[in-house]
């Protein structure tokens, strides 16, 4: 039986692996650049196998970090698995950070692409943790950051979006309860708006949203870290999101629902 430690390696390597899924671009890349400086090898998770070798080989160049390459649509059962195989085979980090919205009404969009942007946003998150945890369960080392968003705290961001990211908090939350002790931590990072290829991708019109709302990556991995090292299961990087997030909490749900319709403008997109 290989040894978990072991299996937390790549082949040939003594550094602790890391396992980032959405990696080319945004906050993915910037969890990417930082655990690389930070002395990690890394597995590299996304469509687009040539952009994965592109940021492979920046981050060897830049950090000395050894990078597996595994291309993979989060949306599609078998590459699920595939990527889920290699999570069971031990990492220390795993960041589930792949997710994306969609433009359109809710009753406008093909329920095909409601069901991937499930299976990316919650199936994977699901998948990839309950894959990764038994190995780090045992080695009682381990980290998970779950990429969810603001919009998972203070729905108003399209419908399914807000939902999936409300699950990803939940999930989060309960499972840490059970992972107390175990030396594994966790945790649901909740970022406002932060200026990546998100909402370009997702067709989805920003240009009106006022500047103290955006948030850089660099904002977001590091208060995603600093949390992470204080065990806050919950991280809200920015001040201006941790105060929003706190008085949402103090508004009756009737009233949020109001005022988020008017703060997020949900209209046109899910």
């Amino acid at each position: 039986m290989t040894d978990s430690a072991d299996s937390a390696r790549l082949p040939g390597a003594t550094r602790p692996v890391a396992l980032i899924t959405g990696p080319t671009s945004g906050i993915g890349n910037g969890f990417a650049q930082r655990l690389a400086s930070l002395g990690y090898d890394l597995v590299l998770v996304a469509r687009d196998e040539e952009r994965l070798t592109a940021l492979a080989e920046e981050l060897e160049r830049k950090f000395a970090t050894r990078s597996e390459v595994l291309a993979a649509d989060l949306a599609d059962a078998d590459d699920r698995a595939k990527v889920a195989a290699r999570a069971a085979e031990g990492v220390e980090f795993l960041v589930n950070n792949a997710g994306f919205a969609h433009s359109g009404e809710f009753w406008t969009l093909p329920y095909e692409q409601l069901q991937a942007q499930l299976d990316v946003n919650v199936t994977s998150v699901l998948q990839l943790t309950h894959a990764a945890l038994p190995a780090m369960i045992a080695a009682a080392k381990g980290s998970i950051v779950n990429v969810a968003s603001v919009a998972g705290l203070v729905p108003g961001r399209g419908s399914t979006y807000s939902a999936s990211k409300s699950y990803v908090v939940s999930f989060t939350e309960g499972l840490a309860g059970g992972l107390a002790g175990t030396g594994v931590r966790i945790q649901a990072l909740c970022p406002g708006f932060v200026h990546t290829e998100f909402h370009e991708r997702a067709g989805i019109e920003m240009s009106s949203l006022p500047k103290p709302l955006w948030l850089s990556v660099e904002q977001v991995v590091a208060g995603s870290l600093s949390d992470l090292e204080k065990d806050r299961v919950i991280s809200v990087p920015g001040a201006q999101y941790k105060a929003l997030t706190t008085v949402a909490g103090l508004v009756p749900r009737t009233l949020q629902v109001r005022i988020n319709r008017g703060l997020f403008n949900s209209r046109g997109r899910t």
